[in-house]
């Protein structure tokens, strides 16, 4: 009742905050444009920064236990200890601690050397996003499309299971003690119970609902029904997830293929791109979700009977589900990312899902090592922005909630717990932000996709054109300017 109050009492200001982390999320993708290269290299500077402090502080460590009893001895000699802390006063721990942070050291210091240029191209390709955003801003309301499409996919389901659950005549059962009552979990019939001798020889027996059932067919494979349900509705939660991101993806390619920008991007991109996913890859996109949907029925199914099978299985039984398990987890990751790209590959030239899937497949190959780089440094940026969104955000309701700031002349109501509206307002904050950030995220895969399609394809001619941007094409220069160099 306290919590219900809370809510009652907040609901508007929780109104407010969700606004507020709306606004920042906006923001930071329009700063993008602008700072995405400075927050990369801050962080990257601070890694190294870190990275040479603990080098030091190990050999400092090392140095400062010279002379000291029975710190040269080695790990071999103390054994195994479960005191971490006996470690630590070892000399060659330090050691080891000292030359493991070198190596890494050495590596993201060489890593920046060779790929400093693929990683100004990942930077430019964000910058890039951030500037189609800026032009197509109809695409980040777009997720609440997506949220409605799956809200009416666990309904069905839901709705459906509850259903199924229900089906049949409903099954009663004598309620009573079993050492003193025979007749215990046997079925009975609530009208005519009062009437039998169960009462007289079961003093306090009660004839309880047990569950809905029954003897037919269609009751004995109940389950394959249940499973069924929940394969149609992965399915669909599959397929308006693949609308979505075909529909941004052609949304963005339309933006990047346009010779001059904005002049040429057509009118309504986001509609447009929603069309045609409608009308022309319906199917397409079905069949990949299907593919998906199958793989997480079968990780449902391994997940049930993992649980049925807990109390007797013995250690090979449990290895080989452990295994199972992961492979299909990789294998449903492996599809979502095939998916993905074959999806952008589906806007931008229209074909079948296999071919756009194999097209991509190899495209993103041949291209590698940006993908690493892009992919690595994209989630970078945009764990940043939902960390400073939530937390900026929730940093500001707390201050709201206890201090009672007033807003439009309005004190902030006082609760009986703050953290129920400040959880609130910090978790749906985050939701946000995610779902503006993941238009970010689909906005620079196809960018991406459309920039290794535009090398191979032309080469700067007159006859064959760039479509990529100015600042992509002075960070390329003449050394990547034909399909073959572009290549790496």
């Amino acid at each position: 009742m306290k919590i219900f109050e809370d809510y009652a009492s907040s609901w508007h200001w929780i109104l407010i905050g969700l606004v507020i982390a709306m606004i920042m999320s906006l923001l930071f993708l329009v700063l993008l444009r602008f700072t995405a290269g400075v927050l990369f290299w801050i962080f990257i500077l601070g890694v190294i920064g870190i990275i040479g402090y603990g080098i030091w502080h190990c050999y400092w460590e090392y140095d400062h236990l010279q002379g000291t009893p029975g710190s040269d001895l080695t790990i071999y000699d103390i054994g195994f200890q479960t005191d971490f802390r006996v470690y630590l006063q070892l000399r060659q721990t330090w050691l080891a601690f000292m030359i493991i942070l070198c190596i890494v050291e050495v590596i993201i210091i060489l890593m920046l050397i060779f790929l400093r240029n693929r990683i100004r191209i990942a930077i430019a390709l964000l910058q890039e996003g951030s500037r189609a955003i800026g032009y197509i801003m109809s695409t980040l309301f777009y997720p609440i499309i997506t949220f409605i499409l799956i809200a009416i996919c666990i309904s069905y389901w839901a709705v459906t299971a509850v259903f199924l659950s229900t089906s049949g005549e409903p099954v009663y059962k004598v309620m009573a003690n079993q050492t003193l009552c025979k007749y215990a979990n046997m079925t009975c019939d609530p009208e005519t119970f009062n009437t039998t001798n169960v009462t007289k020889l079961c003093l306090g027996a009660q004839c309880t609902f047990a569950f809905y059932g029954g003897e037919s067919l269609y009751h004995k494979y109940i389950l394959i029904f249940q499973l069924s349900n929940v394969f149609v509705f992965l399915w669909l939660v599959n397929f308006a997830i693949a609308l979505g991101q075909c529909t941004l993806a052609g949304a963005f390619a339309s933006y990047y293929w346009a010779f001059r920008k904005p002049a040429d991007i057509p009118p309504c991109p986001l509609f447009s791109s929603f069309g045609r996913a409608i009308r022309y890859h319906t199917g397409s996109l079905a069949f990949g979700s299907l593919i998906l949907a199958i793989v997480q029925l079968i990780r449902i199914i391994l997940e049930y009977l993992d649980h049925k099978l807990k109390g007797t299985q013995n250690s090979f039984t449990r290895f080989l589900l452990c295994c199972l398990k992961c492979c299909f987890w990789c294998l449903e990751k492996f599809i979502k990312f095939i998916n993905r790209n074959a999806y952008i590959m589906i806007a931008i030239y229209g074909k079948n899902f296999c071919t756009s899937a194999k097209e991509a497949f190899f495209l993103l190959m041949r291209n590698v090592v940006r993908v690493a780089v892009l992919d690595k440094v994209t989630d970078f940026l945009l764990f940043l922005g939902k960390l400073l969104v939530a937390g900026g955000v929730g940093v500001l309701a707390f201050f709201f909630f206890t201090h009672r700031i007033p807003v439009f002349t309005q004190e902030a109501p006082t609760l009986n717990y703050y953290w129920v509206p400040l959880l609130t307002v910090i978790i749906g904050s985050y939701l946000i932000a995610h779902g503006f950030f993941s238009v970010y995220a689909m906005c620079v895969d196809t960018l991406f996709l459309c920039f290794c399609e535009d090398l191979e394809r032309n080469d700067g001619s007159t006859a064959k054109p760039y479509y990529m941007s100015a600042s992509l094409h002075r960070i390329l220069g003449k050394k990547e300017l034909s399909p073959k160099k572009a290549m790496g």
